[in-house]
């Protein structure tokens, strides 16, 4: 990636439909901010209400309880978006966010967020698609917490991570290879089980590490798996 394309808008999904010359002046509007890994994007006890652009990089979104645990909600990276929650209603963040690389970021302040919105359809669009997309995976873990053995929750994670990094209609790579202890705090269970879970899932075939990627390399019968013992 060029020096140009780390502090440029034009990679960001969110964007994607956005004139030239509207873009240009947008990024003209930003705060711009290079972090380290494991450094802190985010704070959740901060008042900013900001919304940030990764131009590079990767980040995790994570909470932690009382005890200090890490709860993991997701992995994001080059053309995300996120912040954008407490830049629409001024509440408190809800979560923190990490850097996992050398990350980049593009910040806009909620005001001149909210002139985008106005003044771009396809973007309050794109926005309105994000927020619906977070809330169909937030009911669904919901549903897996209620309705499935530990075991199960993992397998529908790495179902839902399969589906975002489809190669065909039934197979997935995963690049980099989910860490165990990542999806143990992202489905509640431990990871050990985790690591029982894929042992499995590898004797049946059904993934399979290839350096640095994981292959899923039946997605159906992922899914038969999880509905089996999914409740009424």
């Amino acid at each position: 990636m060029t020096d140009q394309q780390e502090f440029s808008l034009r990679n960001i999904k969110m964007f994607k439909d956005v004139p030239e010359e509207t873009l240009a002046i947008m990024e003209e509007r930003c705060g711009w901010k290079t972090y380290a890994p494991h450094e802190q994007i985010i704070d959740r006890q901060s008042d900013s209400r900001d919304v940030y652009f990764i131009t590079r990089g990767r980040a995790r979104v994570v909470n932690y309880s009382a005890s200090g645990r890490e709860i993991s909600f997701d992995d994001i990276g080059d053309g995300a978006v996120f912040g954008e929650l407490a830049a629409i209603d001024g509440e408190p963040r809800s979560a923190n966010v990490v850097a996992l690389t050398q990350t980049t970021v593009a910040t806009l302040s909620p005001k001149a967020f909210h002139e985008v919105l106005e003044e771009c359809p396809s973007v309050a669009m794109s926005l309105m698609q994000r927020l619906a997309h977070i809330i169909r995976i937030s009911v669904d873990r919901i549903m897996d917490l209620s309705t499935l053995g530990a075991h199960n929750r993992v397998y529908a994670e790495l179902l839902r991570l399969a589906r975002d990094r489809r190669i065909d209609n039934n197979q997935a790579e995963i690049t980099p290879v989910p860490i165990h202890s990542d999806i143990a705090s992202r489905v509640s269970t431990t990871r050990e089980t985790v690591a029982r879970v894929f042992g499995e899932l590898t004797k049946k075939g059904l993934v399979e590490r290839k350096g640095n990627t994981l292959v899923v390399t039946d997605m159906d019968r992922l899914q038969e798996m999880v509905e089996e013992f999914r409740g009424d």
